[in-house]
């Protein structure tokens, strides 16, 4: 088998910048098995931090059902309100989360995060009071509004354009397996109403939201203690690497195969950024990340509605709250598999906006079915649509955010506004289920209905304007290189990557 060669300097496999270079060869064998244990180091980690974030951030919705309302003597307005305070202080954290990342590094900043929730969301558990719950959902806000965003810009560092979206698919199926095991732990849990003087829907927030407490010891003169999510926490310290140099599980050889097919992918993406606002704003004003913010904002409104109220709809269909808990656990069980799926087709083919519309079909479908049926199970039938709709564009519109922004400060904005987007479309959803309007929810589902259809037309727009983009720099390449080579910098040489960025005429964007 033939050897692929890549010339870097040496800024590729350091930080610092010498004269020397250095040959990284390898065949494809060795570059998969790089990448297979690579999967094997980061896929897991990122995974686990999310399926605690989701689970511990939208379980309130099992504890709703299971009487967490009724006996805080909650009025609608008020169990609103308790969701909506935990996306004010989500999103405020995302945007400079992100750009700290890098600074202070993955391996640091994601086990922290998650010692710390752990703590708030325990404590959320025994609130007594409306007051104390709000106090609790702000704080848990705060502290894992900058995991996702950070795990997206985190992949992003260690692996290609074409394979993002299955990595970010892998680790946000968690979000359906933790709608799945919600369910089923909280049709369980709810039935220890009672114990240790606690209601049931206290456990789902201590034994769910909280993962499992190793330890419990409720009597007096004992404190709860031995979180899981803290003890994975401090152990993620010692496991996170924060640069594919940092992977203990790969060989030398290993992290330089990574490296130079980073170079390949993206030549700037090894070079140490400098963090200047205008790349911030450059962002901002970007018309394909304002396209995707867009579906992103659409997409969060649908995601959360049905993450927070899917266990009280199908309540309102008729179903008993033990039975409506376990008749949840198949939509997202679907989703998982069409999340998975999805992406790593997109990533196959190379295609994001195809995927996003055909994705997108699934979720019209099913609001349009949810709207019109008047049978129970056929309404129920529908969330096997929708949900799915929903949640698998999620990863792959994050992918696209991500693969289309450079360099770092810039992608790290982008990837920051989307997950904005999306929160602020969990405020709407927050407010858009009044229980009274239920089991159809006329209005909010075919606000859900017409957001989907956004999603779709967003898709095509956006595929044809890059299109247009890509040919544009392919014409223009020698018009937007002429000022580095006057200064003689072939090619505009690292300069033109590190200011040119996604603008760069050898910088494909993905379509």
């Amino acid at each position: 088998m033939s050897k692929k060669t890549f010339q870097q300097t040496s800024e590729v496999f350091t930080e610092s910048s010498t004269d020397s270079s250095e040959k990284v060869s390898f065949d494809e064998v060795e570059e998969k098995q790089a990448v297979r244990r690579l999967d094997y180091q980061i896929v897991p980690l990122m995974t686990l931090f999310y399926l605690f974030s989701f689970l511990d951030r939208a379980n309130i919705g099992n504890a709703r059902v299971a009487g967490l309302q009724r006996d805080l003597n909650l009025t609608d307005r008020q169990f609103q309100i308790a969701i909506t305070v935990t996306f004010v202080p989500y999103i405020a954290a995302e945007l400079p989360s992100n750009l700290l990342l890098r600074k202070v590094g993955p391996s640091l900043l994601m086990p922290l995060l998650l010692v710390v929730w752990g703590t708030v969301v325990t404590l959320q558990g025994v609130v007594t009071s409306y007051a104390g719950l709000v106090t609790a959902r702000a704080f848990l806000g705060f502290c894992e509004g900058p995991m996702f965003p950070g795990i997206v810009l985190y992949l992003s560092g260690f692996y290609t354009r074409e394979e993002l979206s299955l990595r970010v698919a892998l680790f946000f199926s968690a979000a359906s397996l933790s709608g799945a095991f919600s369910g089923l732990l909280a049709a369980a849990i709810q039935n220890m109403d009672g114990v240790g003087g606690k209601p049931g829907w206290s456990w789902i927030f201590i034994l769910v939201c909280s993962v499992v407490l190793y330890q419990v010891c409720l009597t007096d003169g004992y404190a709860q203690e031995g979180l899981l999510t803290v003890v994975v926490g401090i152990a993620t310290f010692f496991l996170v690497p924060s640069t594919p140099q940092d992977c203990k599980l790969l060989t030398q050889q290993q992290k330089d195969i990574i490296v130079a097919r980073l170079a390949r992918d993206r030549p700037g993406v090894n070079m140490e950024p400098v963090f200047s606002m205008k790349e911030v704003l450059r962002s901002l004003s970007s018309i394909h990340v304002i396209l995707v913010f867009i579906q992103m904002f659409c997409i969060g409104t649908c995601l959360y509605g049905l993450a927070l109220f899917l266990p009280s709809i199908v309540k309102q269909l008729g179903f008993s709250t033990t039975r409506a808990q376990l008749v949840s656990v198949g939509p997202f069980a679907a989703g998982f598999f069409v999340i998975i799926v999805s992406a790593y087709l997109s990533d196959r083919y190379r295609s994001r906006s195809m995927a996003v519309i055909l994705i997108g079909l699934l979720a019209v479908i099913g609001y349009a079915m949810f709207l019109s049926s008047e049978h129970a199970l056929v309404a129920y039938g529908s969330l096997f649509l929708s949900v799915p709709g929903i949640y698998a564009n999620t990863p792959i519109l994050s992918a696209w955010m991500a693969n289309n922004s450079e360099p770092h400060y810039r992608r790290a904005t982008s990837v920051a506004l989307g997950f904005v987007a999306s929160n602020a479309g969990g405020i709407l959803a927050t407010w858009s289920y009044p229980m009274h309007e239920g089991p159809r929810f006329h209005r909010t589902t075919i606000m859900n209905l017409v957001f989907s259809v956004v999603v779709i037309l967003i898709a095509v727009i956006n595929k044809v304007y890059l299109s247009h983009k890509n040919h544009r720099k392919t014409q223009c390449r020698a018009t937007l290189l002429a000022p580095y080579v006057e200064q003689g910098l072939p090619d505009g040489g690292e300069k033109a990557w590190l200011e040119l960025g996604d603008r760069h005429p050898d910088f494909l964007y993905s379509i």
